[in-house]
């Protein structure tokens, strides 16, 4: 009888483990496939449903529950943003004056936001991240367009820029592609350039920003495979469908108008803002 049990129990893991990878795998596809078409690292679909994953599924306490979304979404965009960036280098749509101009802040303020963010009250990074998430979809689904006088910032400006959108961009664990593209769109940079561009500035703003939550010392206890606050099993599965999905995201972008996907990804957005202000605890 005890071995009848124990063998259920077994079995029931097992299932549990298989649905776990498979969304992941299917998280790592669609982010993947957003982040190669818009130029979003994939970050803002990543964050909220391991965020809701973790918290209804119960894989740690709540305090802890956006803190490793955070940090594994952005260990996984290092890899999405590679795939994405690649391909977009390789078509010639990168804006490379905007690369230089902005890069060297905006890793900076990634990297204070690693060490950072375990120190806010998760109450307060849930309804920064949900605010967030409303700006960012209010921002697509009214498709903003800029005055047409305007263009890129001197260097100065631009370190400024680069600092604030690194340190909000690895504090709610994004590659900086929902700040970096509409403010390159605000410049006057074209859509699909901005795209590429915010691709390839997100390679090096994820990197360093999971690198700081992966240095930090995670005070939870858990039998996951850790490292830092980066939960690795759940990492390599949306990894692996991000690297396959990016680049087919990067080839629709240039042949599917994007307005329709836009404005029903901006629905989803404001859902899950709606979703993580909800779970703010009284």
């Amino acid at each position: 009888m005890i071995y009848v049990g124990h063998e259920r129990n077994n079995k029931i893991a097992y299932l549990e483990a298989i649905f776990f990878i498979s969304i992941c795998l299917c998280l790592g596809l669609s982010s993947g496939f957003l982040g190669g078409l818009l130029g979003i690292g994939g970050g803002i679909v990543i964050v909220p449903v391991l965020a809701i994953y973790f918290s209804e599924s119960e894989r740690y306490t709540p305090d802890v529950v956006l803190l490793i979304a955070v940090a594994t979404s952005l260990a996984c965009i290092v890899f999405t943003s590679a795939s994405a960036a690649l391909a977009q280098a390789r078509a010639n749509r990168v804006n490379f004056t905007a690369v230089k101009r902005l890069l060297p802040s905006l890793v900076l303020g990634g990297f204070i936001a690693g060490y950072v963010a375990p120190l806010v009250a998760i109450n307060l990074l849930k309804i920064f991240f949900a605010l967030f998430l409303l700006t960012v979809a209010s921002v697509m689904f009214f498709q903003w367009r800029p005055l047409p006088n305007r263009q890129l910032p001197g260097v100065f400006a631009a370190s400024l820029i680069g600092g604030v959108a690194g340190f909000v961009s690895a504090l709610v664990g994004i590659a900086g592609g929902n700040i970096l593209v509409p403010t390159l769109t605000y410049f006057n940079v074209a859509t699909h350039n901005a795209t590429a561009t915010a691709s390839v500035l997100g390679l090096p703003l994820a990197a360093v920003g999971a690198l700081s939550y992966g240095l930090s010392e995670a005070d939870i206890d858990t039998s996951t495979k850790m490292l830092g606050w980066i939960d690795l099993e759940a990492a390599v599965p949306i990894i692996l469908g991000a690297i396959v999905a990016a680049p087919l995201g990067v080839r629709f972008a240039q042949r599917v108008p994007a307005i329709t996907l836009k404005k029903i990804f901006a629905g989803a957005l404001f859902l899950a803002s709606l979703r993580m202000l909800a779970s703010v605890s009284a």
